[in-house]
């Protein structure tokens, strides 16, 4: 028996079986559905996807109550409107509305999907979760902002209150360090009288507690120079977002439209 045969008669038997009772259907879906996985045909790449979908939906159509049949409504790959009473084989590959009797909706039937399918539908579905995250994420941080700074002026304000503090640890720090550099003065007058002998420990001790806290101190004023950096960084980034959402940009809009921003400029550098 040819191919086609073959699939033209599993169909049949599919239909006869629909249209028998829920138990002598069941029956006949799963003894085709055995033959078919079994004993199957050689088939190209494309009936194989079908078959999988066949198995599929078949599996679905034994887990429906009863009470689920309706009219089922679809147009198939070659543009025909097809109804049934039941799930309709030739559009396996495409969602099938259930109707009521009075024509309304009553659900949708997705399109029967394979493994590979479900597992690609699976993933895309992942993805736009985490952007619709990422989306939800900005939308949060620029209402944020605006709320914070209203306008320039109040965003100014709190950059010079932030650098304000750092700046008067840094005045701090070079006080202190001047403050010890004086104390070490009249030890190291003192040192003077021990040239080219060890000197007594209270005095070794004075002068390595005084070094020591300079440096100290000068490695703090280090970390706030570069803290002072990080603040001006941050406030900068700030002011560049604030100046677009103050000009009326949408909360959240700003990432897609810097991303299509650079997907045109890679775009016209590819064309050059």
């Amino acid at each position: 028996m040819s191919r086609e045969s073959r699939h033209a008669s599993t169909c049949s038997s599919h239909q006869r079986a629909w249209g028998a009772s829920a138990s002598s259907w069941r029956s006949a879906a799963w003894s085709d559905l055995n033959t078919m996985v079994t004993q199957p045909p050689a088939m190209a790449p494309n009936a194989a996807r079908m078959l999988a979908r066949g198995a599929a939906l078949v599996c679905a159509l034994l887990s429906l109550p009863a009470a689920a049949q309706g009219i089922y409504t679809c147009t198939d790959a070659k543009g025909r409107r097809l109804t049934s009473d039941r799930p309709i084989i030739e559009c396996l590959d495409r969602e099938q509305r259930v109707m009521n009797k009075d024509g309304s909706t009553r659900s949708v039937l997705p399109p029967s999907l394979t493994a590979d399918e479900r597992a690609e539908l699976e993933t895309k579905e992942r993805r736009r979760a985490q952007e619709r995250m990422a989306h939800q994420e900005a939308v949060r941080r620029d209402r944020l902002l605006l709320s914070r700074y209203p306008s320039e002026a109040e965003h100014r304000a709190a950059r010079e209150a932030a650098l304000d503090d750092v700046r008067q640890s840094i005045r701090n720090s070079e006080r202190r360090i001047a403050e010890l550099q004086n104390e070490r003065k009249p030890l190291a007058s003192e040192a003077e009288f021990y040239k080219g002998k060890a000197l007594p420990a209270k005095l070794k001790q004075s002068i390595e507690f005084v070094d020591v806290a300079v440096e100290a101190h000068a490695t703090l004023i280090q970390n706030q120079q570069a803290e002072m950096k990080r603040i001006n960084q941050l406030f900068d980034s700030e002011l560049t977002r604030l100046t677009r959402l103050w000009a009326g940009a949408a909360p959240g809009s700003l990432a897609e439209a810097d991303e299509k921003a650079g997907a045109a400029t890679a775009g016209g550098r590819r064309t050059r």
